[in-house]
């Protein structure tokens, strides 16, 4: 096992947060994420300005139920480097019957500004996180139940076929621009976990502006196994899930590719897609807390030690880490945060 390299670097404790990046792997030994134990991910943590109206969509329409919610410990606010200012309150939300893919919700109050991350962004702008992704037994349902809430969306439920799979798909749209992508599995079953009105998340949405570089940083840099990589465009000119024009549709292509700490599994995703030939714009510098909108996704770790010091060795830096951090849920927790080529946050943990 890769991790083995590390187990020394592991003995270190605090000294290892703060030691300089040692030299990078030789090309082609990429290490694996599965080998350091890295779990699919808990949660996402969504900024939001209001936990009741964020999370209702969710729990009274989508049977999801609150596990845990009060005062957000200093502790958390200090690692990601908020001011004694700020002041934070939290609601986390699961589905029935799991107990990961949850959603936290966070209301940071006191902040000197606050603007959401994707503010007028159409799905081709990059930076932040587009979208949770969720399955529906009934996608039309969670949609008009949305829509009545005075939500939006970027279409209408919308069928397609892709990786022989029969689906019905649309992204509605929350407070502050966080978008929920529903999927409805018409065949072959869904028999991955329990889906119901609205399922556990599965997998987060990322804009990107160079795909293959992007998927090389997750399969590379953070040693995620490759789910699928694979260009798509409309069969027919028609409207479509993600706004683009009729006409455009059946020669756009939008590449996609979806990585996970380990194979099989249908959990813990994340998906990075480009719209081949439709520049955006670039939101990536807003994608920080406080800001509001979906900040990053939650991966527990066994050996998050040596899995920095890989990190570390394949030259990345840590945006954010902290050790003995209180997270309501988590207990006391390491936890160190990383970006993406396109500025996006994923975090790793290990719970004391």
């Amino acid at each position: 096992m890769q991790c083995r390299r590390y187990l020394r670097g592991a003995t270190m404790g605090l000294a290892l947060f703060l030691a300089p990046a040692p030299a990078a792997f030789a090309s082609g030994d990429a290490p694996e994420a599965s080998d350091f134990g890295v779990e699919p991910w808990s949660e996402a943590v969504v900024s939001v300005t209001d936990l009741q109206e964020s999370a209702s969509w969710l729990i009274e329409d989508g049977g999801w139920r609150i596990v845990a919610d009060g005062a957000v410990d200093r502790s958390e606010l200090a690692y990601w480097g908020l001011p004694q200012t700020v002041t934070a309150q939290f609601r986390k939300v699961c589905a029935v019957e799991a107990h990961t893919g949850c959603i936290r919700f966070i209301r940071f109050d006191g902040a000197a500004h606050q603007r959401p991350i994707r503010l007028t962004a159409r799905p081709w702008d990059t930076g932040g996180i587009f979208s949770i992704m969720l399955r529906s037994a009934d996608t039309q349902q969670l949609y008009d139940a949305a829509i009545a809430r005075g939500w939006w969306a970027e279409s209408e439920p919308y069928r397609f076929s892709f990786g022989g799979s029969d689906l019905v798909n649309v992204v509605v749209r929350g407070p502050h621009g966080v978008n929920y992508a529903l999927y409805e599995r018409e065949a072959p079953p869904f028999t991955g976990f329990p889906v119901g009105p609205l399922s556990q998340a599965f997998n987060t949405m990322r804009m990107v502006k160079d795909q293959p570089a992007s998927l090389a940083f997750y399969r590379d840099k953070l040693g995620l196994k490759v789910l699928f990589d694979a260009p798509f465009t409309d069969p027919e000119p028609r409207s479509n899930n993600f706004s683009v024009p009729a006409n455009l549709a059946t020669t756009l292509v939008r590449r996609a590719a979806v990585v996970q700490p380990k194979l099989p599994g249908e959990t813990g995703r994340i998906e990075v897609m480009q719209f081949e030939g439709f520049a955006g714009r670039d939101l990536s510098e807003h994608a920080s807390p406080p800001n509001l909108g979906i900040l990053s996704v939650r991966y527990p770790v066994k050996d998050l030690q040596s899995y920095r010091a890989m990190l570390l060795d394949q030259g990345l830096e840590t945006a954010y880490q902290a050790r003995s951090v209180t997270i309501a849920g988590f207990g006391l927790v390491d936890i160190l945060a990383v970006r993406s080529p396109d500025g996006a946050l994923t975090e790793f943990y290990h719970a004391e």
